[in-house]
């Protein structure tokens, strides 16, 4: 055969057959979503989920998060150590066996563990296999082990190393920037958000994140310790600290069917939007899923039934639907799954038919009671419903106008929209631009086969402070609606994103890099995660980020997107230089704006996502809402990110 044939050949030994741990970094992405920020961050949770799984079998109650001044990441916790003894079938020893083989672990086996977390099962043998170096330690039946490993293979068998009156295991790892090619930086934020979230999942474990890269001015760590005893109780407090609630406190309340623990708290507030925040095993499915649905399902019937009798309902003129027992609604599902089936995008959508029957009786009988006992809080829910329908019907005919117009043909178009060529939504990209000028600029600076300009007039509509028919009436939201092509409303939920006739895989917002363009980029960061979430999700959202500042020596320039970017241009091209900062898109021509802002082979888009739902919520409505000092507080902290003009 010749060489020409053989590579076209498909025989035997065109099939690789890859160890676990070789496919692990042949194909990362199926195995921690991605190899971006959120995938490394993912190898965090993986470890950690080990020590939450003997936390939840009554085995721990505390564990220790640091990241080393080196990148890497320790985790500690006071469990039982995982098994050094030797593994009959492997032949080496346990702990071997569950740093080296994909799968392996006591996860699997319901005598040691009746559920465990970790979103993709695949435990801390991934971590191993995308890291350069990890090291294992364990405390153990009076001795010390320890065991290293480098690209996921041992170095030495596991050898004793000392005496110890201890129990359980820490693991060190560094991750390996081959692997993680945007970035191994571990953003304390991140990783913070997550530990709170888990200390309140689980009430009574003490969880503590320290940071060894930076240090205070008393030569102190930065550090942070978790602890809740209340948990999701205070979890909601948390989450609607920027909200002003219509009932005295939270409902909290914790049950089982079918096998099933379903823990819930809620609490209504004085906002327009629903905010239900849904975990399985410590994971959260921001998918939602089966325990979603039933969560809804025992809410809507129990408070119908309660209003039904209470006579309340009787002067209304039309009918009230699950969404109006939502609005204002902030609330928190967790359930504990021994077999959890995901689905979904992101496999993050729980599938177990079983939960949904299960949550609902439950939800159910703890909400009865809950009524019976509280009877004023009752009613003030009631009345909160009532309201939130006699909206809903205004809307509807708001909505109605939206849809109407965003279903005429191209030229029910906004008329300030200019439209591109292209047919293909997934070839094509809209610019979401502040102002009739900047978009004027846009328009002449663009690749009008590709790129479509949209300009918005001024600051739109506060959404988290609005009633939802006042969103639907406002004309520039109108025009996002329409222009993007995307309709509103099903039977089952009113407030669901049709995107099937999506009309841009790309959406860009693009603003002034000064306080009022940070402002304006807020408010319609805003609007996307309460409206059009779904587009979040599906990667479509992004923000331009136009230069800040344009270094000239000569006929050389160059444009700096931070300050420190600018002093090293300067610095380059050895003084006598020329600065300009650029306050506003209107004081680049189009030439400019296209360089640096809108050619795709040289611009800087920042993709939105939401890695934590709970705080994204939160976020938003500080920011969004009424409370000045919290808002204060937040800019000051995250002042270093921003770029705020005296």
């Amino acid at each position: 055969m010749s060489e020409e044939a053989k590579k076209h050949s498909y025989s035997a030994d065109s099939i690789q057959a890859l160890e676990g741990m070789e496919h692990v970094r042949l194909r990362p992405s199926m195995y921690i979503g991605d190899t971006g920020v959120r995938g490394l961050h993912h190898l965090v949770y993986e470890v950690v989920d080990n020590s939450i799984d003997e936390a939840m079998a009554g085995h721990c109650d505390t564990i220790k998060v640091t990241i080393n001044e080196d990148g890497s990441v320790t985790t500690e916790d006071n469990g039982r150590g995982i098994p050094i003894d030797l593994h009959k079938k492997e032949g080496v020893s346990a702990l071997q066996v569950v740093m080296t083989k994909i799968g392996a672990g006591g996860k699997f086996d319901k005598d040691s563990y009746k559920v465990s977390g970790g979103l993709h099962g695949v435990g801390v043998s991934c971590v191993n296999a995308l890291s350069t170096a990890l090291k294992a330690t364990v405390y153990r039946d009076g001795q010390i082990w320890e065991q290293e490993y480098e690209i996921g293979k041992p170095l030495y068998p596991v050898k004793p190393v000392g005496e110890t009156d201890l129990n359980g295991t820490v693991i060190t790892f560094k991750p390996d920037s081959s692997i993680f090619q945007q970035s191994v930086d571990y953003s304390y934020e991140t990783l913070s958000s997550r530990m709170r979230e888990l200390a309140y999942l689980n009430k009574g474990i003490q969880i503590t994140l320290t940071d060894k890269r930076e240090v205070n001015e008393k030569g102190e760590y930065l550090s942070e310790r978790f602890y809740s005893e209340e948990g999701l109780k205070e979890f909601i407090k948390f989450l609607d600290g920027n909200r002003e609630p219509i009932i005295a406190d939270v409902i909290a309340m914790e049950g089982e069917k079918n096998d099933i623990p379903v823990e819930v708290a809620m609490v209504y507030n004085t906002s327009f939007n629903e905010n239900l925040h849904s975990y399985v095993n410590n994971i959260n499915t921001h998918e939602g899923g089966t325990h979603l649905s039933g969560f809804r399902r025992g809410l809507t019937t129990t408070l119908k039934k309660y209003a039904d009798a209470s006579g309340m309902l009787d002067k209304l003129k039309f009918e009230i639907v699950g969404d109006d027992f939502r609005e204002g609604l902030t609330a928190i599902i967790s359930v504990k799954v021994a077999e959890p089936q995901f689905e979904g995008q992101t496999k993050t959508k729980l599938g177990n038919r079983e939960v949904t029957s299960a949550v609902s009786q439950a939800v159910s009988e703890m909400l009865e009671n809950y009524l019976e006992e509280n009877p004023n809080d009752a009613k003030t829910i009631i009345q909160k419903v009532i309201l939130a329908a006699q909206a809903r019907n205004a809307a509807k005919k708001a909505r109605d106008m939206v849809q109407r117009k965003t279903a005429m043909s191209i030229g029910g178009l906004p008329g300030k929209l200019s439209d591109c060529s292209e047919q293909d939504p997934v070839q094509s990209e809209v610019f979401l631009v502040e102002g009739d000028s900047a978009g004027g600029t846009a328009k002449q600076g663009r690749d009008r086969r590709f790129q479509a300009i949209l300009p918005l007039r001024g600051k739109i509509l506060n959404v988290e402070k609005a009633m939802t028919h006042r969103v639907f009436d406002n004309e520039e939201i109108k025009n996002i609606y329409t222009a993007l092509g995307v309709t509103i409303g099903t039977e089952e939920d009113s407030k669901a994103l049709n995107t099937d006739k999506l009309r841009y895989h790309k959406v860009v917002i693009m603003c002034d890099a000064d306080v009022d363009g940070s402002h304006i980029e807020t408010l319609i960061l805003t609007f996307f995660y309460r409206y059009m979430k779904e587009l979040i999700e599906g990667g479509h959202i992004f923000i331009a980020t136009p230069p800040l500042y344009l270094v000239k020596k000569g006929s050389r320039k160059r444009y700096a997107w931070s300050e420190e970017e600018r002093d090293e241009i300067a610095e380059s091209y050895s003084g006598g230089v020329q600065i300009q900062r650029y306050k506003g898109l209107g004081e680049m021509n189009a030439e400019q704006l296209w360089d640096t802002t809108m050619d795709p082979e040289r611009r800087k888009l920042r993709q939105v996502n939401i890695d934590n739902s709970g705080e994204a919520d939160r976020i938003f409505s500080m920011l969004m809402g009424d409370e000045v000092p919290p808002r204060r507080e937040f800019i000051e902290k995250n002042a270093k990110y921003a770029n705020i003009d005296a």
